[in-house]
């Protein structure tokens, strides 16, 4: 059993994570500046898995709080989930992600490194490929993100790679995310952003629940069968467990891979789904495309089948039937 310190571990996808590694019998340690999330995550944490995590309020950007939390306990691995995600957000403030993602990447590093730990899971994004000519994504397609946010998941991608080729004995698993929906089956945590939420699920949920009148579909004219873009839609519970494959697998190597189903549904896919199993209308109207989006793109997922023995079980109606049952149980908690 290890020891983990998670970066961003009360967020959407770390908090799922969180949940896997407990259930495993691993001490987590979540550090969470609580910048798109809640404390309160926590209580839903151990409301299922029966253990109180242990959690820092804190920014990967302080190196005095660094410094005393890796001295203060014995850190087997570090799981990076920590960052800011919204591609328009990236577009409009770079200096923002710039400082954020990859300054706040180096200032964990370096302390982790300088602490002993030799064990690093990062979590970066299908982004850094950017416009291909095959929008199969495989992990050796050449690497040209579009937009600010992609950019620098490839910066923070090339510093572990310089650490590992430095440190040898490091252990480094990069894993590139699609597009993550759904919620934990329970209801009791699911992606629930601050503001107006930037990703398509949690916006069709506040539809469908009546906190916004309609859904804005950013494009309908692209080269795609209906004409608005394709995505590799994968269930954060698949997600998490992509995680745990890699932990499985990482002693000290350099393991990249992509995490998604190897198939592509539409903004309008998506819609009808969420419609079947809520049955509630969704309101939508179509505007302009977003600076920095791609018409399709969708992972080959061959490689972390193969090494990480790892395959994304779960579909969009499952997807959906979780994110509703969030969106439903979140107002009652």
């Amino acid at each position: 059993m290890l020891k983990i310190a998670i970066t961003g571990g009360l967020g959407y996808i770390g908090s799922h994570t969180v949940i896997e590694l407990i259930s495993l019998g691993h001490t987590v340690f979540i550090i969470d500046n609580l910048s798109n999330t809640s404390k309160s995550v926590t209580s839903s944490i151990e409301k299922i898995t029966r253990v109180s995590p242990n959690y820092f309020i804190a920014d990967i950007r302080d190196r005095n709080f660094l410094k005393s939390f890796f001295s203060s306990n014995s850190i087997d691995c570090v799981m990076h989930f920590a960052g800011l995600k919204s591609v328009q957000e990236s577009e409009n403030f770079p200096s923002l992600y710039f400082d954020n993602n990859v300054s706040g990447s180096i200032s964990l590093f370096d302390e982790a490194v300088s602490a002993g730990v030799s064990k690093f899971v990062f979590s970066s994004s299908a982004t850094v490929y950017g416009d291909t000519e095959n929008v199969k994504y495989k992990e050796d397609a050449s690497l040209n993100p579009i937009n600010v946010y992609g950019k620098t998941k490839l910066m923070v991608e090339d510093i572990l790679k310089e650490l590992k080729r430095s440190n040898p004995k490091l252990g480094v698993a990069i894993l590139r995310y699609f597009n993550p929906v759904g919620a934990h089956p329970s209801g009791l945590i699911g992606e629930n952003p601050r503001g107006v939420p930037n990703n398509l699920m949690p916006f069709i949920a506040d539809v469908a629940f009546g906190i916004r009148e309609k859904l804005f579909i950013y494009g309908g004219d692209y080269p795609t069968p209906d004409g608005t873009g394709l995505r590799d839609y994968i269930h954060v519970k698949d997600l998490a467990l992509g995680h745990i494959a890699a932990l499985d697998m990482l002693d000290s190597n350099l393991i990249i891979a992509n995490l998604g189903t190897g198939k592509t549904h539409s903004v309008l896919d998506i819609i009808s789904a969420f419609e079947k199993v809520s049955g509630k209308k969704i309101p939508y109207e179509i505007i302009s495309r977003r600076s920095g989006d791609l018409a399709e793109y969708y992972a080959d997922p061959n490689h972390a089948k193969e090494f990480l023995k790892w395959k994304a079980k779960l579909g969009i109606y499952d997807m959906c039937e979780d994110a509703w049952r969030w969106q439903k149980n979140k107002f009652i908690q």
